[in-house]
């Protein structure tokens, strides 16, 4: 069981997280048994809201894995807060930087140490005003394809009853009903000696956002949207009020 492997700084969080979102949440788990207990494996996860990595976190410790997210290598470098994300093997990662490599580099070595890294292929929480899947940014692909390692789908529908995006507003009340449910990894046998050129790098990022569109379709009931593309932003030029 992983918590015997624990050192005292993620005991130190699994005390302070956990009685919280016990009391907090009325959960519905399902599929633990996908994300095994050792080796590698990459858990890619729907964005629906902040409280999001609060509620997966206590899913994917309750299956016996310590989960180890992506975060903004800025937030690491905040005295404390840093030190304990480190402690808690947290990774950083420096986004749209020359050293986005290195965070790639980290991640590869994670999984060959039997991790389980959690990732947010949305890389925000989604804008689609119904919270449906959105397309996604191509790491966890990039990362598939580099390592071999197992991408396991998971989907939540209840964290933003605790806070929703839309409206920002935060609910305090006891006994949310959150339900996360992990499924068989996603198969991409297909692009297994494939090159990571764009065009196969979006093909196996969209089979991974149609497979938790279509997993959170039965969750939450109806019939899902396409995913989701963000608006193009306007150009300078447009911004400027255009050139001669």
């Amino acid at each position: 069981m992983v918590r015997r492997r624990l050192g005292f700084w993620q005991r130190f969080a699994v005390a302070l997280v956990k009685p919280v979102m016990t009391v907090w949440t009325r959960r519905t788990w399902r599929g633990m048994e996908h994300l095994g207990r050792d080796g590698g494996v990459i858990i890619v996860a729907n964005h629906i809201s902040h409280a999001d990595p609060l509620v997966s976190a206590h899913f994917i410790f309750d299956s016996g894995r310590w989960p180890r997210y992506l975060g903004k290598a800025s937030v690491f470098r905040v005295p404390v807060i840093g030190w304990i994300l480190h402690r808690c093997r947290q990774i950083p990662v420096e986004r749209n930087t020359v050293d986005a490599v290195r965070s790639l580099d980290a991640l590869v070595a994670a999984l060959d140490e039997g991790g389980a890294v959690v990732i947010y292929p949305e890389g925000t929480t989604t804008r689609q005003p119904e919270l449906w899947p959105m397309k996604a940014k191509t790491g966890a692909a990039r990362l598939a394809l580099a390592t071999g390692a197992p991408v396991v789908p998971l989907v939540m529908w209840g964290p933003e009853r605790i806070f929703d995006p839309r409206t920002t507003r935060i609910n305090l009340r006891p006994r949310i009903p959150v339900t996360v449910v992990a499924g068989e990894p996603v198969d991409l046998s297909r692009w297994a000696d494939a090159q990571p050129t764009r065009a196969t790098l979006e093909e196996m990022t969209d089979a991974i956002m149609l497979r938790l569109r279509d997993m959170l379709a039965e969750i939450r009931g109806g019939t899902p949207p396409p995913l989701w593309e963000r608006p193009a932003r306007p150009s300078a030029e447009r911004q400027q009020g255009g050139v001669a």
